[in-house]
């Protein structure tokens, strides 16, 4: 799976190499945005247990962090692919 965002292979919000926290795939506009996520490169690899799913900071139990993923997609989506509207007109709403 491509991702536009950087991070390779490493957690891309605490940088670690998924020993002992093997690394998953966060669609970051999930949901029923999921197939476009993945269409447009919008995933980002996250330690599973710490990052991804039950730490304090966890994109899926944290809002802020889940946000500030959000607002980085659109971002690097508007340098990579158009318009903020044209965003918009994809995703449904503007995280910015």
């Amino acid at each position: 799976m491509r991702s536009i965002i950087d991070g390779a292979d490493c957690c891309y919000l605490c940088g670690r190499n998924g020993s002992g926290d093997p690394l998953e795939v966060h669609h970051i506009l999930g949901g029923p945005n999921r197939r476009l996520s993945d269409e447009d490169g919008l995933v980002v690899k996250l330690c599973g247990e710490r990052c991804h799913r039950n730490g304090k900071n966890a994109v899926h139990r944290n809002r802020e962090t889940d946000l500030l993923l959000k607002q980085t997609a659109q971002k690097v989506w508007e340098e990579t692919y158009g318009t903020r509207e044209e965003f918009r007109a994809r995703y449904g709403k503007s995280y910015l």
